[in-house]
């Protein structure tokens, strides 16, 4: 399961990975060729609107939903061309390799819309790591600063401001719409490579399920559509009749036509989040991981009756409430009274199925849950309250500086997958097998926890014998088991032995005379430029000390 979802991953890419396709310039707008007419749909009416008649699970009754219309495409530009904007980005990502300097700055370009409140919606990979926004509305040719006011890279998904009245003159706001059904068509608009005006490409959906987010590494729900999402379309709107009905992020590397869309109730929780805390939350977790129990031999020796459904927990994150409360071989049969089948599905609209982590994803923090398992063959519930967890090993790190200490020439730093990135695309299996299996695998002990690792060693007389001993994990320091990098930093600055003693993972030692390699760390940042013995963060957690110390 693991490697089938690296590979995904790897065909997934953010719209602003992937080489842009031109489109056909008409009137100063581009356009996509016309979406084929349904099948279904006599030919000789295709230009004229037409109309599927769709039962609806919840109300078990029969609708009627319009499909498709060449004016829909007229209304999305009348709509797109007073709410979205072109959104130019300079960012500097940091070299976790060389953890104290950025990589070269870069320009990027993507798309958003205004929302309502004088916001600016877009991605969250159109703004991270940036170090100056800028946004232009249509028919303008003025650029106007912009400050990001939110970003939540879990789902992809960033607000901006802007400050000048003078931008806010005679811009619209676009409304949020509900989760289209498939085959409802939709209108992408922004603003992709290869031309300076706005864009419109027409398709219908596809497919509704959680999808892997690539930027954010993460599992929510998702909208495949089959019209073009080219790089500059990220954080564009994808117009449904006269209101918004997802935001383009990413498309299939490898397919034609496959683009993503973020839905609808995505984006109300990421601004309602902001709205009521000020700030980005998360997604809740229930913090589990499950297996399915579609095999007769093991639900029988779980002791289900034949009318029971669900899953069996197979680990629990100790950080997570459920901790406490479900154990090991539980079978969770239903969440908030919702059944949970065989394969981790629940249902969905009309004849259509989700995995049943959706329901936990669109919880709020701190709201409970009530949760119905089956143990030694007894049905009990329990009442969980989720909250989002994070993982022991970050899956990124934008917009922050990496955490460093280096001491006698030995770059201590903690283990994250931002760091394994640096390996290449291919960092699954060009990066240290050890460190990847923890970065992947390994569950949190306790709150706080990082993994350290010794990332390499600037050589010098004090440390030669030593570089072989790199991408080692950090156990001990004089005996004393580590639990972050701030515990490794104390440990080692208020050492008042003679010697300092360091475990490795896999049996090895570090042995330093600690006066020696204190006067040989200043020899060695002279000589290799870095400004500081630490980054900032664990700099102002020595200064507090210090000065908590002298009062």
């Amino acid at each position: 399961m693991l490697s089938c979802s690296i590979r995904s991953l790897r065909r997934l890419k953010c719209c602003c990975n992937k080489r842009w396709s031109s489109l056909i310039l008409a009137k100063g707008y581009c356009f996509s060729k016309p979406k084929v007419v349904p099948s279904f749909c006599n030919t000789d009416i295709k230009f004229s609107r037409f109309y599927v008649w769709e039962r609806q699970s919840s109300l078990r009754q029969w609708r009627r939903r319009s499909l498709y219309t060449v004016t829909d495409t007229y209304e999305a530009i009348e709509l797109a061309l007073d709410s979205v904007v072109k959104i130019f980005t300079v960012s500097s990502s940091p070299n976790y390799f060389l953890p104290w300097q950025n990589k070269s700055q870069r320009e990027t370009m993507g798309s958003g819309f205004v929302i309502p409140g004088k916001k600016i919606l877009t991605n969250a990979h159109v703004v991270a790591d940036h170090t100056f926004v800028l946004v232009r509305k249509h028919g303008s040719p003025t650029k106007y600063r912009a400050e990001v006011q939110a970003v939540a890279h879990e789902c992809d998904l960033a607000i901006l401001v802007v400050e000048s009245p003078e931008f806010w003159e005679g811009m619209n706001f676009l409304e949020l719409g509900d989760i289209p059904f498939l085959q409802e068509a939709v209108a992408v608009v922004g603003y992709p490579q290869g031309g300076d005006n706005i864009s419109v490409t027409k398709g219908v959906v596809s497919r509704v399920e959680p999808t892997q987010y690539v930027h954010g590494a993460t599992q929510l729900m998702a909208i495949q559509i089959d019209a073009a999402i080219n790089p500059g379309n990220s954080g564009g709107p994808a117009i449904m009749g006269n209101k918004v009905a997802g935001v383009a992020f990413q498309n299939l590397s490898g397919a034609e036509n496959i683009g993503y869309i973020i839905p609808v109730p995505v984006i109300k929780h990421f601004i309602a989040g902001i709205e009521e805390s000020g700030k980005y939350m998360g997604f809740c977790s229930m913090g589990l991981s499950c297996q399915p129990t579609e095999n007769v031999q093991l639900r029988n020796h779980f002791k289900m009756q034949p009318h029971m459904t669900g899953v069996l927990v197979s680990k629990i994150n100790p950080l997570s409430d459920a901790y406490g409360v479900l154990k090991k071989d539980d079978i969770i049969l239903e969440f908030d009274g919702v059944p949970i089948a065989n394969d981790g599905t629940v249902p969905f609209r009309n004849r259509e199925r989700i995995t049943f982590d959706h329901l936990v994803s669109m919880k709020k923090p701190n709201e409970t849950a009530l949760v119905k398992v089956l143990r030694n063959g007894g049905e009990h519930a329990f009442t969980i309250t989720l909250q989002p967890l994070q993982p022991l090993v970050p899956v990124h790190q934008f917009d922050k500086l990496p955490s460093y200490y280096i001491f006698a020439g030995l770059v201590f730093v903690p283990l994250t997958q931002p760091y394994l990135h640096e390996y290449g695309e291919d960092w699954y299996n060009t990066s240290p097998r050890r460190l990847c299996e923890l970065a992947l695998r390994e569950l949190p002990k306790r709150a706080g926890e990082q993994l350290v690792i010794l990332s390499q060693v600037l050589m010098d007389d004090i440390n030669a014998g030593y570089e072989r001993l790199a991408e080692l994990q950090v156990k001990n320091v004089n005996g004393i088991e580590i639990k972050n990098l701030k515990h490794l930093c104390q440990l080692v600055e208020n050492c008042s032995r003679e010697s300092l003693r360091i475990d490795l993972d896999d049996d090895r030692v570090v042995a330093l005379n600690y006066e020696s390699a204190r006067i040989a760390t200043s020899r060695i940042l002279e000589r290799h430029r870095i400004p500081s013995r630490m980054s900032i963060d664990l700099l102002s957690e020595q200064n507090s000390l210090l000065m908590d110390s002298a009062e």
